[in-house]
């Protein structure tokens, strides 16, 4: 099984681990595409500051993430799983899972990343701010950017099983499964269920509290029929479609009844 997470807005602190090695972080194939957004991510915010926060969308308050984007190659890096925070993360609650549910996360969840592209959630990273959705002046469009390393890379990663697709929109652009890949791929929706209407903040936590009672009851299903079974068993009331041609993504709906 192999796990799709958006990245968070918000990331903790940087760890006082040593400097990031890009040449440890998983999936090697995107390296040179990594290096190419860090260059100009560290140089656009070790100049203009105002011409960066512009860049990156960054209101007053979050004047500081320039300087720390200009300090990447230096600062101090943590797990990824713990640069991450917000509900999902929060929901998710990686540091509680037990050893055997650890390594079943190390192996198995994928974070995208305007930065990175995608890291395990075992690499090492610093605190950093770029969303995918940014627009750098030298590269362009990171959606963009991504793609052509991503449908290298993604399609092996993904191996055989069941490709779990929680990722929001904009992340999503970057790689779409293709082919048979697509077809052993599910997307998930959270939605309120008296009214069917998609909710935002439980959506989060929903997505997290589901991978995480995946991992806990260590099941990896082989593909959304048996996904779908896995989840209504660990309790969520899921409704699927199946795709209407071949080389589409298995679309479920997750009914809840809260909605903060």
């Amino acid at each position: 099984m192999l796990v799709l997470l958006p990245p968070s807005e918000g990331k903790a602190s940087p760890g006082r681990g040593a400097p990031l090695k890009p040449q440890a972080l998983s999936l090697p194939g995107l390296a040179a595409a990594r290096e190419a957004v860090l260059a100009e991510l560290a140089d656009l915010c070790a100049g203009d500051e105002e011409k960066a926060r512009e860049v990156l969308g960054l209101s007053e308050g979050l004047r500081g993430e320039v300087a720390k984007n200009a300090a990447l190659r230096t600062a101090g890096t943590r797990p990824a799983g713990e640069i991450y925070t917000g509900v999902l993360y929060d929901a998710l609650g990686l540091a509680s899972l037990d050893a055997a549910a650890k390594r079943r996360a190390a192996r198995s969840l994928l974070v995208f990343s305007g930065l990175w592209g995608a890291v395990r959630v075992t690499d090492r990273i610093p605190s950093y701010r770029c969303s995918m959705g940014v627009r750098l002046p030298g590269l362009g469009a990171l959606g963009t950017h991504w793609r052509g390393p991503m449908a290298e890379v993604l399609p092996e990663v993904a191996g055989t099983g069941l490709v779990l697709d929680l990722r929001s929109a904009a992340y999503a652009a970057a790689w779409k499964p293709k082919g048979e890949v697509a077809s052993r791929t599910a997307t998930v929706r959270v939605l309120h269920a008296p009214t069917r209407k998609v909710v935002s903040h439980f959506n989060k936590a929903t997505k997290g509290r589901m991978v995480r009672s995946l991992l806990a009851a260590g099941i990896a299903p082989a593909g959304p029929g048996e996904l779908v079974e896995a989840l209504r068993e660990l309790g969520y009331e899921v409704e699927a479609q199946a795709p209407a041609k071949a080389g589409q993504a298995w679309a479920l709906d997750v009914l809840v009844t809260e909605v903060h």
